[in-house]
Formats: structure tokens, C-alpha cells, sequence
């Protein structure tokens, strides 16, 4: 291989690599938390088992960076024996180890590339499943009408992945739209893929409402939150106030005869909770906790990220026309996602869940920021 092109692979195998001093670290934590779990005995109680869960989490993340450290550091040792061999070959030989080396070398750069998206772009939630809460925001009835358009886009979307999709609770509005509905979303990759949705979402289109044509511009706000673990998140009963009553339908009229609907606050931080789907009183009970618990996972998170950055901003907003992360026109076929300036000319397809080209496109832009502010920090 050339002094020139030794040079250029070097420089890119270790421009902006953040292993480079955090290998033997990490490797020192996996070896220590490998012993530690071959002794599951070891663990014993409630607690014990958080914390057996916690460091099999932990390991399992680890052992992803693990392997291509080991595999990226054995290849370096190849490649210094192959460049050794190299002055000495004949003209064939040359020829198969330089292959030899630039396929080593190809590869060694691809491990960086992994390894950059699990230490710099690692999320924290990305294991996790996610609750989605939409609300019809400003544009009375159609807001509620496009609450529905998205709950309908995000199913499609779901099965196009393979998600498991469970109904927590619902709101009809009058036209069948939805005042509010949240939902569950569990499979691979769920959070990292759907975590870019929270935000308001503009419609403009002529509402079914509208007698003469006019194109309006209404809204619904999306909320993403990861699912919190009872461990991670403890509520404790005093600190909540449970009201029971009879589910309502679109109206106000009643849907059922006993008071199994269940409303829930939480005294410290105010927040509301109701849930009506389920017949059982128990079950909405329980519903409306895994919402509670995850927005006060994702509060403590937003608490946390916001000491450190006043960047930071509240993923709702007020729900307003002018705040919006994404416009769907239907007059133009149009969806634009204003934070990476993306526009696709596809909305009926979008709408029916092919939102993979949006996705894509807001993952590379966050990897591309993440890559970014790593190297001002470095």
C-alpha cells in the first residue's frame, strides 16, 4: 500500500473516533458485569431483580460495542502484519495482500461508522417501547378529524414494520374524529424510529365542514413518550387521587352503566389521566398508570436534558398553527417536515403509512448533528 493512501485510511479510520480512549474502560465494564451476572443467585428480592435487569440491559449494550472493538482491533493487527509482508512480496503476492489490506482496511472503517452510531448517537430509550398520545389542537371538529387521519396513519405504519399496536384510550369527538386517543407501540426499534414524530402537525385541506371550498389550516399535537418501567418510575399511591365515573361517547351521552371509567391525578406535578376503553374499572386503572408513569419518565428526562442545555424544547408546544414540525397540503399532494426543510410530493401515500423516506431522512439528520457536536467537543 502507498505512504499516501496508508495515510488517508489511517486518517479515516480515526477522524473523530470516540473509542479511541474509552476501549479498554468499556471492555473492563463488560468483563466485570459478565462475571457478575453468572451468578444470578446473587440477586434476590424485588430489588435484586431490578438491578439484575438493569445490568443485563447494560451488558447486552455493551457486548454490541464489544464485539466490534475486539473485531476492529484484531483487524489494525492484521493489517500492520499484512503491510510487514508487504516489502517483502513479489509482484503477486503484492497484488493479493494489497487486496488483502484494502478489504481489512474498508472494514475497519465500517466498524467505526457502527460504533460512532452506538457511543455517540446512543439513545438511552431506544430498547424501549412507546406510548403515543394525539390530541386535536386548533380547527375545532377538522383538528379532530386529522387526530384520526394520523392515529390511522401511525397503525398502517405499524404494520408495515411488524409493531404491535395496543389501544390505551380514546376521546370521539362528534364526526367521529378524536378529542384525544393514545396508543401503545412495541417491536424493534419502535422508539427510535417514532421518537421524531412528537410535535404538531399542520393540515391544510378543505374541511368536510366547509360549505364554499375554502382551504383551512388546523392542527394536532403528537406526544411521544418512552414506556417507563414500574422500576424506573415509582408512583406512590398518596401522591395520587383517583376519581371513578361512567364512560361517555361523542356528546356526553353514557356508554355504560357502571363507573368504570377512571380519571387520575397526580397531586405533585398536576398531571391528568383518564382512561373509559375498558369495561373494568381495574384495567383503565391500570392504563392510565403506564401513561402516568411514562410522562413522568419523560418529564424527569426533559428535567435532566434541560440542566444541561437550554436548547432543550417542549416537544408539544402550545399546538398552535404557526408551531408545527410538519405541514401535510393536500391541495399540492404535499408533506414537508420543516426541521430538515424534506418535502415529498406523496401525501396520500405518506398518510397511508409509508413514512420509511421521512424517517430515514430525520435519522441521518440527527446522526449528522450528533456527529457534529462531538467534534466541537473533542
Amino acid at each position: 500500500m502507498r505512504d499516501d493512501q496508508n495515510d488517508q485510511n489511517a486518517g479515516t479510520s480515526n477522524a473523530g473516533n470516540p473509542t479511541l480512549h474509552a476501549n479498554e474502560e468499556l471492555e473492563q465494564e463488560f468483563n466485570e458485569l459478565e462475571t457478575l451476572l453468572s451468578s444470578p443467585s446473587d440477586f434476590t428480592g424485588k430489588d435484586g431483580t431490578a438491578a439484575y435487569a438493569k445490568a443485563a440491559k447494560r451488558y447486552n449494550e455493551l457486548r454490541q460495542i464489544v464485539i466490534r472493538l475486539r473485531e476492529q482491533k484484531q483487524l489494525s493487527e492484521d493489517i500492520a502484519v499484512a503491510q510487514e509482508m508487504l516489502t517483502e512480496a513479489t509482484s503477486d503476492e503484492s497484488k493479493l495482500l494489497q487486496t488483502e489490506i484494502d478489504e481489512a482496511q474498508s472494514r475497519v472503517n465500517a466498524l467505526n461508522d457502527e460504533l460512532l452510531d452506538l457511543l455517540i448517537h446512543k439513545d438511552p430509550n431506544d430498547s424501549k417501547n412507546v406510548i403515543i398520545e394525539i390530541r386535536g389542537a386548533e380547527g375545532g371538529e377538522e383538528a379532530n378529524l386529522f387526530a384520526r387521519d394520523l392515529f390511522d396513519m401511525y397503525q398502517s405504519y405499524a404494520a408495515r414494520r411488524g409493531w404491535k399496536v395496543e389501544l390505551l384510550g380514546a376521546q370521539l369527538s362528534p364526526m367521529s374524529g378524536y378529542t384525544d386517543v393514545a396508543f401503545m407501540l412495541s417491536g424493534e426499534g419502535v422508539w427510535a424510529t417514532m421518537k421524531y414524530e412528537g410535535g404538531p402537525h399542520r393540515v391544510q385541506r378543505v374541511p368536510v365542514t366547509e360549505s364554499q371550498g375554502r382551504v383551512h389550516t388546523s392542527s394536532a399535537t403528537v406526544s411521544v413518550l418512552p414506556e417507563a418501567d414500574e422500576v424506573e418510575i415509582e408512583i406512590d399511591e398518596n401522591d395520587i387521587e383517583t376519581n371513578v365515573y361512567r364512560s361517555s361517547g361523542p356528546g356526553g351521552q353514557s356508554v355504560n352503566t357502571t363507573d368504570s371509567a377512571v380519571r387520575i391525578t397526580h397531586k405533585p406535578t398536576g398531571l391528568v389521566v383518564t382512561m373509559q376503553d375498558e369495561k373494568s374499572q381495574l384495567q383503565n386503572k391500570s392504563k392510565a398508570l403506564r401513561v402516568l408513569r411514562a410522562r413522568l419518565a419523560e418529564m424527569e428526562q426533559r428535567r435532566q436534558a434541560e440542566e444541561l442545555s437550554s436548547r432543550r424544547k417542549d416537544q408539544i408546544g402550545g399546538g398552535g398553527r404557526g408551531e408545527k414540525i410538519r405541514t401535510y397540503n393536500f391541495k399540492e399532494n404535499r408533506v414537508t417536515d420543516h426541521r430538515i426543510g424534506l418535502t415529498i410530493y406523496k401525501l396520500e401515500r405518506i398518510l397511508s403509512g409509508e413514512l420509511e423516506e421521512i424517517s430515514e431522512a430525520l435519522a441521518t439528520w440527527e446522526r449528522k448533528k450528533a456527529l457534529q457536536e462531538a467534534g466541537q467537543s473533542d
